[in-house]
C-alpha cells in the first residue's frame, strides 16, 4: 500500500529519468492523471497511455530527451506539500519556479493546474510539486 501517491510517481519518473528509460509505469488515479495531463500540456513529456491490467490500472509515460546524448527535459521533480505537512498559497503567493523557467503543480478548487494558469484565474491552492 502507497500512502503518497504523488511522491510515488514523481520518484518513479525522476528514476527512470536518470536511467534514460523512454517509458515509465506508475499507477493511475485520478489525482496522477491530472499531474501527468498537466505535464503533457507543458510539454515536459511525450504522451500518456492507459491501461488496464485486471484489477489494476496503470500509466503509461513516455518522457522526452534532448540531443544525442539524451539529456533529459525534466531536470528536477521536488514534491512540497506532504501528507504530514500541507503547504497551501492564495494566488498572490504562488510560488514562480526558477523565474519562471520550471512550473509549481497546484491543486486547486477548479482541479489541478500551473502556477502560471492558477494566476490567470485568481485561485490558491496546495502545492503539490515544482518540475523543472
Amino acid at each position: 500500500m502507497i500512502n503518497d501517491i504523488i511522491s510515488d510517481m514523481l520518484t518513479r519518473i525522476r528514476n527512470a529519468n536518470l536511467a534514460k528509460h523512454q517509458i515509465v509505469q506508475v499507477p493511475s488515479t485520478k489525482i496522477t492523471r491530472n499531474i501527468v495531463k498537466v505535464l503533457e500540456e507543458e510539454g515536459f513529456i511525450y504522451q500518456s497511455e492507459e491501461i488496464q491490467e485486471n484489477p489494476r490500472r496503470y500509466l503509461l509515460i513516455s518522457l522526452k530527451y534532448k540531443g544525442k546524448n539524451r539529456k533529459p527535459i525534466i531536470t528536477e521533480l521536488k514534491r512540497i506539500s506532504k501528507p504530514g505537512l500541507r503547504i497551501y498559497a492564495n494566488h498572490k503567493e504562488l510560488p514562480k519556479v526558477l523565474g519562471g523557467i520550471g512550473i509549481a503543480i497546484i491543486s486547486t478548487s477548479q482541479g489541478i493546474m500551473t502556477d502560471k494558469t492558477a494566476r490567470q484565474y485568481g485561485l490558491g491552492g496546495e502545492i503539490l510539486c515544482y518540475i523543472w
